[in-house]
């Protein structure tokens, strides 16, 4: 049953991760190109909020990024190491996995007070679109959770092939 409820939670957040991904690249390739077009065909005519949104995806799509690092097994670590010494395999392996857990706990808490922070500000909105900013902050702690969750999923995977431990 418990094995049943974490493949499905693993399909929804690939599909959320998949297509969040797609969609905030389109935008931000759309948004970029109009723009330029714009600029150099009409000579007058600007998108003025076209960089503030090309922003905003790229730094929802970082975020994003580092939950499909997780799930790919691709975030950066050790790995000269477990070579020369064989024996540090599985402990270096370890090793890494709790520090991905301390900063996908980082990022919750951290990300929450920001979230928080912005939220009560009033005042704390985009330069031109007028969005409120704790939308965009609100991405850190829910980045964090399912980073930890995949975490967590790697790790039991890592154990039931003795990877790890």
């Amino acid at each position: 049953m418990l094995k049943k409820t974490v493949r499905k939670i693993d399909r929804v957040f690939t599909a959320f991760e998949d297509w969040s991904l797609f969609l905030s690249v389109c935008i931000a390739l759309t948004v970029a190109m109009a723009n330029v077009l714009l600029r150099k065909l009409t000579n007058d005519v600007n998108l003025y909020w076209s960089d503030e949104v090309v922003r905003k995806t790229i730094y929802f799509s970082t975020y994003v990024g580092c939950i499909v690092a997780v799930r790919g097994r691709s975030l950066i670590r050790i790995d000269a190491l477990p070579q020369m010494i064989p024996g540090l395999k599985k402990p270096l392996a370890l090793f890494a996995h709790v520090v991905t857990l301390v900063f996908a706990g980082a990022m919750v808490y951290l990300g929450w007070t920001m979230t928080v922070m912005m939220y009560e500000d009033q005042y704390a909105r985009t330069a031109s679109l007028q969005i409120p900013e704790w939308i965009f902050y609100a991405v850190l702690p829910v980045m964090g959770a399912m980073m930890f969750f995949r975490t967590l999923i790697i790790m039991v995977e890592d154990l039931k092939e003795g990877a790890v431990g």
